[in-house]
């Protein structure tokens, strides 16, 4: 069993999800390592890679919620982890209102 303290998603999770505490922002793994995805820096993602493994990445991409990445992200991701062929992407997720 992994401490909050001793949580390698702390530090991470306190700089791309600043509006909460860290513990909190990490009761939902997915979201954080979403926004880290979304707007995390290349060292920053290639330690959330080194900590969570691609297939929990291609976990966060395949259930993402609509706001979670941004066209440029969401493009960037199918390609990198072999989600999508060339001019083929998945439409993103969008809101849908009853």
């Amino acid at each position: 069993m992994i401490h909050a303290q001793d949580n390698p998603l702390i530090p991470l999770a306190r700089k791309y999800v600043w509006w909460k505490a860290p513990e909190e922002a990490l009761r939902f793994p997915q979201r954080v390592i979403a926004q880290i995805m979304d707007i995390g820096d290349h060292e920053d993602i290639e330690r959330l890679v080194q900590i969570v493994g691609e297939k929990a990445l291609k976990n966060a991409i395949v259930s993402a919620e609509s706001g979670q990445f941004r066209p440029r992200s969401w493009a960037y991701w199918h390609y990198r982890l072999g989600l999508a062929e060339l001019e083929r992407l998945p439409k993103m997720p969008r809101r849908r209102f009853s």
